[in-house]
């Protein structure tokens, strides 16, 4: 074993001397106050990093009431009279008037235009998201002349505005007899939604392992098999999410069925209801009424979007994860 030698400007057996030099030895070189990662630093960061989150807090707050306190609002009014309303909007119920509920329901046919809007939103949904998925994978996963064609026409499709298309789209639901039908509306609602469809759906493909699906190829799976059976159920997030923005569309959709239900009050769907209650109550002056219908239609977005917010979330991180 050596030991270290004194160093030459010390004398021997001067206490303070040798301590200051043991503590020197120790505690290694000093960092100055204003360098980084120094104290003034570190506390120059907290303060920060506090007031950044500070202010991301606030602003969220703000955001969440932006967003929730229109709809909280119709709720309220939708429980009080029509005077109630119109003396003071802002305050809240007295008693709980379900008469405005009853009436949105029955009188005005919320009930039946809730129900034209699941049949047809429900029909449109799953039609996109099958033949979406089955246009995005093959342009994901397959090389032919002219993929990268397909791909940026789907992507074009939805730069191009809907309402520049409704003169020829009436026209040509009506030579092919498609006015105020169900299966007419359900095909405009598919060729509407199926390029943001393809587009989602085709970088969700690429970020799937292809050595599974090169694994059933050699154990002699088709590709629709491989397909149905091995990619879609792997892509499941991506589907549950894509097709809570399709309903979403879909359901809050007002143009479109303005001009292939024209005809046919019974096949309303609930936007084109809701602009006939408020018409109507422009004249009688329910609105009570008018917001009972307005919450009826609301709900199935809450339900739907409570329900697969977990999915959701999953599906939107999914790529970035992997």
């Amino acid at each position: 074993m050596t030991t270290a030698e004194p160093s030459p400007s010390l004398r021997p057996g001067d206490p303070e001397e040798t301590a200051a030099a043991l503590t020197k030895g120790t505690a290694g070189p000093r960092r100055p106050a204003n360098a980084p990662g120094g104290g003034a630093g570190r506390d120059g960061g907290g303060t920060e990093g506090r007031t950044l989150n500070a202010f991301s807090h606030a602003f969220l707050v703000l955001w969440a009431v932006m967003a929730a306190g229109p709809l909280l609002w119709a709720v309220m009014n939708s429980f009080k009279s029509s005077g109630a309303i119109l003396e003071d909007p802002w305050s809240l119920p007295v008693k709980l008037n379900w008469e405005n509920w009853s009436f949105a329901w029955n009188e005005a046919n919320i009930g039946q235009y809730t129900i034209n809007s699941v049949i047809v939103v429900g029909g449109s949904v799953a039609g996109t998201m099958l033949l979406g998925s089955m246009v995005a994978y093959v342009l994901a996963r397959y090389d032919f002349p002219g993929n990268r064609l397909v791909y940026f026409l789907f992507v074009g499709g939805m730069a191009f505005p809907i309402i520049v298309a409704l003169v020829p789209l009436f026209f040509v639901m009506k030579n092919f007899a498609l006015l105020d039908t169900y299966h007419g509306l359900i095909l405009v609602y598919i060729a509407y939604s199926l390029p943001f469809t393809v587009f989602f759906m085709s970088a969700f493909f690429r970020t799937l392992p292809s050595s599974i699906a090169e694994a059933a190829e050699i154990d002699g799976a088709s590709h629709s098999r491989i397909f149905f059976q091995v990619m879609l159920p792997m892509a499941k997030p991506g589907l549950i999410s894509v097709g809570i923005f399709n309903f979403l569309g879909q359901w809050n959709q007002y143009l479109i069925p303005q001009v292939v239900h024209v005809g046919d009050a019974d096949k309303y769907v609930l936007t084109q209801g809701l602009a006939n209650l408020a018409a109507q109550t422009g004249y009688r002056g329910n609105w009570g009424g008018l917001f009972a219908g307005l919450t009826l239609a609301v709900l199935p977005i809450l339900v739907v979007y409570v329900v697969f917010q977990r999915q959701v979330q999953a599906g939107l991180t999914a790529g970035a994860l992997k």
